[in-house]
């Protein structure tokens, strides 16, 4: 049952338009540079790691990370609300959907957010994977109602699509729209509470699906061991998918063709050599304009040129979950990682905006 505050957060993000900018997009300029800025100093934490020179093309020599808020057990799944100017993320062990908003910081959005159910149960019950569609609802990746569901007014969850060949999902864990409106999502095990060897996991395989409008669901992929983030490039014409698995952390490249089928999946980039002396594994991911992929793995966030190379990391110091272009013009990255949530200015803007 939700609470009197989450309800108040569920009308006003329906109703509200903000129209101030994201006065922090300037925090990271030297001092003579910034307009008066209003919003608080917020602490640095990481580190950028510069591994070619083309990464200056994408962030600046003084562009640092900031801390924006903190103490959440393991902060997932971010998306900009460009109709209300707020970011919402997952705190997938505490079952909430968290917002941030500049000027006034974080408040509880939605609890639960991913397991509806009266019996009590550990791991990663909340959602996960956090979208919004055309029509500026936000779509949730729900892991332990184990179905990709669609916030409505009044609060109340839509299931979308909730199992494949009458089988339920293992636990939906990321998603994004097509501009066809089909939705693309993954299906790893991890909300389940023993993930592969859990009893009540129904489908042999952990998939990446597409989810059609009219409500169909189609496989795409079936082969590979842990399906987590997934992203489309500028042409919509390949589809990233990040492979969590600690044996294998890769980012997977198919081509989708024009019955929609993903084709050709090949080995986009191999994370395994950067595992040593850095926290985390291949995990979220989105895509530049430019068709650069931001991608959360050994270290923070990796920044990946549409060729494959390697061009940096945005090192939080944290095993780093996942990140979203925001704020007012798209090109601001908020990242989630671990118990914080940061932010970086960049040179470049998110699909999308």
């Amino acid at each position: 049952m939700m609470n009197a505050k989450t309800l108040l957060a569920l009308s006003l993000a329906s109703t509200l338009h903000l129209s101030a900018a994201d006065a922090g997009s300037e925090t990271n300029l030297p001092p003579q540079m910034r307009r008066p800025d209003p919003e608080k100093a917020y602490p640095w934490i990481g580190k950028i790691e510069r591994m070619d020179p083309e990464l200056d093309q994408l962030l600046a020599p003084h562009a640092v990370i900031e801390k924006l808020a903190a103490g959440f057990e393991w902060s997932e799944g971010p998306v900009w609300v460009k109709r209300g100017g707020f970011l919402l993320f997952s705190d997938v062990p505490n079952n909430i959907v968290y917002k941030w908003t500049p000027y006034v910081g974080t408040t509880e959005f939605l609890f639960p957010s991913g397991y509806t159910g009266e019996k009590n149960r550990g791991g990663e019950p909340g959602s996960n994977g956090l979208t919004v569609d055309k029509q500026g609802r936000l779509v949730l990746a729900q892991h332990g109602d184990r179905q990709i569901g669609r916030l409505e007014k009044g609060g109340k969850v839509k299931p979308l699509a909730e199992f494949y060949q009458k089988r339920r999902f293992n636990s939906p864990n990321d998603l994004v729209y097509h501009s066809n409106g089909d939705l693309y999502f993954t299906d790893p095990p991890y909300g389940l509470e023993k993930n592969n060897a859990d009893p009540a996991k129904e489908i042999n395989f952990n998939g990446v699906y597409r989810l059609t409008p009219k409500g169909q669901v189609h496989l795409l992929v079936s082969n590979i061991s842990f399906p987590n983030g997934i992203a489309l490039s500028p042409d919509e014409g390949t589809l990233y998918v990040a492979v969590s698995d600690g044996k294998k952390p890769v980012i997977m490249a198919y081509s989708l063709t024009g019955d929609k089928k993903a084709v050709g999946g090949r080995v986009f980039f191999d994370s395994a050599p950067l595992m040593q002396g850095r926290k985390g594994v291949t995990d979220g991911l989105k895509v530049d304009k430019k068709g650069n992929l931001w991608a959360t793995g050994p270290g923070g966030v990796m920044v990946i040129n549409p060729e494959g190379k390697l061009l940096g990391i945005i090192n939080t110091g944290e095993a780093t979950a996942n990140c979203a272009f925001g704020g007012a013009d798209g090109s601001m990255l908020y990242i989630t990682a671990d118990m914080y949530l940061c932010r970086i200015q960049t040179l470049t803007q998110g699909i999308g905006f």
